[in-house]
């Protein structure tokens, strides 16, 4: 990642943070989907897609050969997933959870 040395003014929201803002503020998945296709490049989106389809896997425990031969993503990128699931933020973890509950709440009569 860049590491610009801009410093914003007093008054302004971080740069990050307003960032972070706009996706919270977003309703569903279709708003989501149209501001990633606007911000990011195909292939930024395509690596956010890999790292997203191997989290699951990765916390399941499959080996990363497999995961690999069932996804096409690198090894290396597998890896990163892994050490963000042990070591990061807990934003992959946060995600699944939240996913899990509504798979939970539509699949219940």
């Amino acid at each position: 990642m860049k590491k610009r040395h801009i410093k914003p003014a007093p008054a302004q929201v971080p740069a990050d943070e307003n960032l972070y803002r706009a996706l919270a503020c977003l309703r569903d998945v279709s708003e989501v989907r149209a501001f990633l296709l606007d911000l990011c490049t195909p292939a930024e989106l395509e690596a956010l897609i890999d790292r997203w389809r191997v989290v699951p896997m990765v916390e399941q425990g499959l080996p990363y050969r497999e995961i690999h031969e069932k996804t096409a993503v690198s090894v290396t990128t597998i890896g990163r997933v892994a050490r963000s699931l042990v070591a990061g933020a807990g934003g992959y973890r946060l995600a699944l959870t939240r996913l899990s509950r509504l798979k939970i709440k539509r699949a219940a009569p």
